[in-house]
């Protein structure tokens, strides 16, 4: 595996060289959404609207999980869900919105829909963002859990029809599971991660959800500085990676 000074180094040299694109961070955003298709659904928010954060240690973010209230920093952690609700605050206070994050670190689809009645159905949601899938291939791979592609597949597709049978005008954004070579990543979990991610994606189709690609968002950004620079263990953002994701979630709303 390589080291983070080592991946500094290469990118480095490679900057002297001048063989970096020349990208800024918004050009980084609508780049890797343009690679999608033209056909990108928005989320139109409407007054008063219930907007939830679900997923893993990567929406948990450290929040303090005896909080509960609504907008709140505490209750929201330290990552791009509490990013994202401060934009979505700042600039529609006409709204009303209701924001919450109910990520636990560790999660796995299976974990969520044991927990889904409480931290998801009945906060009735208009808007519901899920990023989930990094635990099941990692915790799979580290032989801590046996569920494999296809459960996976499975279980993420049963919780969304179990979601839209309770709530039939959800609006849903599906994040893509991502890894870039970091302190925990090497080489070999790009291809065994893709299977994941082209599950989500086919969720995301098939159920009509916004699609965030995540993965080309940080893959774009290693063009603009190095993977310690944006998640050092290569799945845990840092503060600038927990940006660019409240940046890349931004892009799939409307307004």
């Amino acid at each position: 595996m390589k080291t983070n000074n080592s991946n500094r180094r290469n990118f480095l040299q490679k900057a002297s060289l001048g063989t970096l694109a020349a990208l800024t961070m918004p050009q980084v955003i609508v780049s890797s959404f343009a690679s999608e298709n033209a056909k990108s659904k928005k989320i139109s928010l409407k007054a008063d609207d219930v907007i939830l954060f679900q997923g893993d240690s990567i929406t948990d973010a450290g929040r303090v999980r005896t909080e509960t209230a609504f907008n709140n920093q505490k209750a929201l952690g330290g990552g791009y869900s509490f990013l994202a609700t401060a934009s979505l605050l700042n600039n529609h206070p006409g709204k009303r919105l209701k924001i919450y994050n109910k990520g636990i670190s560790g999660n796995k689809v299976y974990q969520l829909a044991e927990r889904w009645d409480a931290d998801a159905l009945e906060l009735k949601p208009n808007v519901l963002s899920i990023l989930i899938g990094v635990n099941d291939y990692w915790h799979f791979r580290n032989k801590k859990y046996d569920g494999t592609i296809e459960t996976y597949k499975n279980d993420y597709k049963a919780l969304i029809e179990r979601t839209l049978k309770a709530l039939p005008d959800v609006k849903l954004i599906i994040g893509e599971p991502f890894s870039i070579i970091g302190k925990s990543v090497d080489a070999s979990w790009a291809p065994a991660l893709k299977p994941y991610q082209e599950a989500a994606r086919n969720i995301a189709d098939t159920f009509g959800a916004a699609f965030i690609p995540y993965q080309k968002v940080f893959d774009n950004a290693l063009k603009v500085a190095p993977g310690d620079y944006w998640a050092p263990d290569g799945v845990h953002p840092s503060i600038a990676g927990a940006q660019l994701m409240a940046n890349a979630w931004r892009e799939v709303i409307s307004g």
